[in-house]
């Protein structure tokens, strides 16, 4: 981990020298957390790697807390979004279902939204809750970060939103200079072990235990002058014995025991697991271990540092499937690229029983950008002093870079790597910013950055010989697609993809999914159906309308249902205005919409009013995609969703904001504001019993509102992450009520009035926490409030 104020700098100038920030680095507010302040990319720039990873924009060093949970593989790692150089470490985020084909999310952990210091560290999947932390259908992901000290954050929402717990306090302190902390499940004993890298008189790790990853127990200490940053201890099985593998930032690593409390090794010397440059900045360092990856593979990515272009900095290594195997010097760690590698297959061709003599090519006439080459040689009779490929190269014989076996010398690629029963086997993975090679059945790797010229006129690959001939035994060429582009960084949906544009241009926002056109632009889904209730949030920024679009063909062709700034919600399809429906549409507002379709009709509900604005039968079209549609302007569409799911509330009109954003994902309301927020029924009431749950996913509080005006003015009965339920009005906070409130945690809620007395329940309790009496408002309608911060409400009701 690249850290200025806790490493040598001279050190790390010597090997990055990039450490002044270009401009600024920016923390956050929670108001609009979780941050995606990318620009727009088709990953196709210079030297950006097709199936290497690295951020959509800004700096990249560590991995961190990587996890495979609820289905989906989760990159986490040390990011400025805001300039290419080291400053102000956020975590950033990346997801795939496949460890190849990685889609940028939002920013997961960002300073000033998520208090500490968010250097490097690990993550679990609490599948069996032991955390106590889950509230929903999904296993929550539990990060740990900090310096001198460890804390700890979590996502009940598959890494969508963090939370503190304890408000970021430091559930283990750590006088001495610390950080790093990576945690794994010990299955034999029925525990979490975290390893701590720290400086207690010289390098080494702390070992601590717990039950529940939230309290912990220091067990032991493990010291070693090699050991310094990032370290990750991995269970592995070798001839069916079940070890311990401790590793360092610098790849390098021991094999050993655990007992529960003490990690032990016979053989105290390290090896090296990657020949790269390993140090921070280098070619392979801070490499960590996914959690919880299915059929219990131990997979590893590693920060490659020398990357650059004109919008990113630095980028992962390529997946890499970890075993143990023996050899002569004990234990060794192999290193094999992720079989999910095979998704990205194009051409290829082969070739068997050749001879390589000086002057020959049998790859002439390949020209390729991004491709893997395997070739297996025969050293024992071979009279070449060197044989191998130059990459990229060139027609006047000059080559990018050059992968070389020396026979003399026994190295490949500059690293030693003895022959396996006569035969030298090398496995090339070319990308256009990164080189890795292996070799030796993965007891060999090298992880290079190589700034590869992808001009047609360099896209040679020549295989040579000097000094002699060598028997080429096999090899393969295959060509490699990008990886990029398969999944939607911004728009959650539960929609199948690809997804494709039919009009407009369509790029990622904070918001979500963002449209500009001069007419009608479509952005559709590869998911079809007839019969459906869809739904979805559209906001008008400067655009004249938006909406969803539904049995559509491939070109938009089919209905939209959208709201309008002319003043009307309209159900159409090419040629023909099916209905509408006369009410007040703004520019810059947000509204949620959905249609339901059976047969022939088709109904559209605005603002989740529970009567539809529109009922109305065309039997045009009787199938096609789902998407969105866009018209004369910029619009942004969000949470767009088939099913039932969503708010669950009393019957009302619709819905209309004052205050914040409110939006609707299946989980229920979302609500994201700076100060107070409210989102208001049309639904009166003077006596009455007003029930709900309420959750701060991130900041102060959320509540239900009650006796309200339609600019708000009322009571509002809410919990506050500063401790508190309150009962309030703008003006006075009437009662409180101290407990503990944590941020993420689902509450419920239960108001009751009878005339000026106003009582609160919490959870369902069998007595009011709060019963106060105010006579400032008599009746009113009722809502929802969010107070500085990222709000979810749900199962609203009134008896």
């Amino acid at each position: 981990m690249v850290r200025i104020a806790r490493v040598s700098l001279v050190v790390l100038l010597a090997a990055l020298a990039v450490f002044v920030p270009a401009s600024p680095a920016i923390a956050g507010t929670v108001a609009d957390y979780p941050e995606f302040p990318y620009p727009a990319t088709t990953y196709s720039e210079p030297f950006r790697g097709q199936f290497h990873f690295s951020s959509q924009a800004g700096w990249m060093n560590d991995p961190n807390g990587l996890v495979y949970a609820n289905g989906l593989y989760h990159f986490f790692y040390q990011h400025n979004p805001h300039s290419l150089e080291w400053d102000t470490m956020h975590w950033g985020h990346a997801a795939s279902p496949d460890l190849v084909h990685w889609t940028q999310k939002p920013i997961a952990l960002e300073p000033d939204v998520h208090p500490g210091t968010l250097f490097s560290g690990g993550g679990i999947v609490d599948r069996d809750n032991t955390s106590g932390l889950k509230t929903g259908p999904l296993d929550p992901i539990i990060v740990f970060t900090n310096t001198n000290g460890v804390s700890i954050y979590y996502s009940n929402d598959n890494g969508r939103s963090f939370q503190p717990y304890d408000k970021g306090r430091k559930q283990i302190e750590i006088p001495e200079e610390s950080r790093d902390p990576k945690v794994v499940w010990d299955a034999a004993r029925h525990q979490w072990v975290m390893v701590v890298w720290s400086d207690r008189g010289g390098r080494g790790v702390d070992l601590y235990t717990s039950p529940d990853v939230l309290h912990w127990t220091f067990a032991s200490r493990y010291a070693a002058d090699w050991l310094f940053e990032c370290p990750d201890l991995v269970p592995m099985t070798l001839n069916g014995t079940q070890q311990w593998v401790l590793t360092s930032a610098t790849s390098e690593y021991v094999v050993g025991s655990f007992d529960g409390r003490t990690f032990r090794t016979d053989r105290p010397q390290p090896k090296k697991m990657n020949q790269g440059t390993t140090f921070a900045g280098g070619t392979f360092y801070a490499a960590e271990t996914f959690s919880n990856a299915p059929d219990g593979r131990v997979v590893q990515m590693a920060w490659q540092g020398g990357n650059r272009g004109s919008s990113w900095t630095g980028n992962a290594t390529f997946p890499a499937e970890l075993r143990l195997v023996d050899s002569p010097d004990g234990p060794q760690i192999t290193r094999t690229p992720v079989a999910e590698l095979d998704s990205l297959r194009a051409d290829s061709r082969s070739w068997q029983n050749q001879t390589v003599s000086p002057g020959s090519n049998l790859f002439g006439g390949i020209l390729a950008d991004t491709y893997e080459i395997t070739a297996t040689f025969d050293v024992a009779s071979a009279t070449a002093a060197q044989f191998g490929f130059a990459l990229h190269s060139r027609s006047d014989g000059s080559a990018d870079r050059t992968v070389v076996y020396d026979r003399a010398a026994g190295t490949l690629y500059g690293k030693p790597l003895a022959p396996t029963n006569g035969e030298v086997t090398m496995r090339l993975l070319v990308d256009r910013g990164q080189l890795e090679v292996f070799g030796g059945d993965g007891r060999f790797s090298v992880a290079d950055n190589v700034n590869f010229d992808s001009a047609a006129v360099s896209q040679g690959i020549r295989l040579f010989a000097t000094g002699g001939q060598v028997r080429l035994k096999n090899a393969k060429f295959t060509r490699l697609s990008t990886s990029w582009g398969t999944a939607q960084s911004t728009l959650e949906s539960n929609l199948a993809g690809p997804w494709h544009a039919a009009g407009g241009s369509w790029t990622d926002t904070s918001g979500g999914k963002q449209a500009q056109s001069t007419g009608d632009a479509f952005y559709l889904s590869a998911s079809t159906a007839g019969d459906a209730v869809y739904q979805g949030d559209v906001r008008l920024d400067t655009a004249q309308a938006a909406g969803l679009t539904f049995r559509a063909a491939d070109d938009g062709a089919g209905y939209t249902a959208n709201v309008d700034t002319s003043g009307v919600v309209k159900l159409w399809r090419p040629g023909r205005d099916i209905a509408t429906y006369a009410t007040p549409i703004a520019a810059g507002s947000t509204h949620h919409l959905e249609v339901r379709t059976t047969g022939s009709r088709i109904q559209v509900l605005l603002d989740h009013g529970t009567t539809p604005v529109i009922d109305a039968t065309d039997d045009v079209f009787a199938s096609g995609r789902f998407g969105a549609n866009a018209y004369h302007g910029t619009a942004t569409v969000q949470n767009l969703n088939t099913g039932p799911g969503g708010l669950d509330a009393f019957t009302s009109g619709a819905w209309t904001a004052r205050g914040g954003t409110w939006t609707t994902t299946p989980d229920g309301l979302r609500g994201r504001s700076p100060d107070n927020g409210f989102y208001l029924s049309d639904r009166t009431g003077t006596d009455f019993t007003y029930d709900g749950d309420v959750s701060v996913t991130n900041g102060t509080a959320a509540g239900l509102t009650f006796r309200a005006a339609a600019d708000s003015t009322g009571y509002t009965a809410n919990v506050d992450s500063n401790g508190l339920v309150k009962l309030w009005r703008p003006g006075r906070d009437i009662a409180t009520y101290a407990t503990p409130i944590i941020e993420g945690r689902t509450y419920h809620l239960t108001v009751r009035t009878t005339g000026a007395r106003i009582q609160v329940w919490l959870d369902h309790g069998t007595a009011p926490i709060i019963d106060a009496t105010d006579s400032t408002y008599p009746s009113g309608r009722f809502g929802v409030n969010g107070y500085a911060g990222n709000t979810l409400t749900q199962h609203l009701a009134i008896t």
